[in-house]
């Protein structure tokens, strides 16, 4: 028997799978007209094709990415979804999220395609603005998922909130 085998019987802690991979993993999947997962935003830092229809994207613990999940049967749609992200850092606490390994720090919450389109309407108008989705603070984040989840309309991200925000994370706050 191994030690860890050994630590296991004895009642100790599972070990775990990848201790040294700091990355947060993204499984996506495409079958045509039934699942379509894929990634709004976001900078990858790895990519593993896996097959036709699925690959694996890995986000550096602090990096931002949007994961849309829609699915239908024969029937029509049974799932949209988007969901903004913040990866984690290996021992920081984190969310689970279907697809996503090992969670991460859940911004934005929204199922509905009407309320999904309404999201992806506001990340085109930041993109418009010349900023990147990603740069964009983690409040103004909860702020759109709080306000379309309670059937209002989100403030404008502006160029000028922008540049508070980077100001307020340049001096760590």
């Amino acid at each position: 028997m191994t030690d860890a085998a050994v630590s296991r019987a004895q009642g100790g802690p599972m070990p775990r799978a990848h201790l040294a991979d700091s990355l947060t993993h993204v499984e996506l999947t495409h079958v045509e007209k039934r699942i379509e997962n894929w990634i709004r935003f976001g900078h990858e830092a790895h990519e593993q094709v896996l097959d036709r229809r699925r690959r694996v994207f890995s986000f550096r613990p602090g990096s931002l990415f949007a994961f849309v999940r829609w699915a239908a049967n024969d029937f029509g749609t049974i799932i949209s979804r988007i969901d903004l992200v913040r990866a984690v850092a290996p021992g920081e606490a984190y969310q689970t999220l279907p697809f996503v390994r090992p969670g991460g720090d859940i911004l934005l919450k929204i199922e509905g395609w009407p309320k999904v389109e309404q999201v992806l309407r506001h990340i085109d108008a930041v993109e418009a603005l010349g900023i990147d989705a990603c740069d964009v603070a983690p409040d103004h984040w909860r702020h759109v998922g709080n306000r379309i989840g309670a059937g209002h309309e989100p403030r404008a991200y502006t160029l000028e909130r922008h540049a508070a925000w980077l100001k307020r994370r340049e001096i760590g706050l």
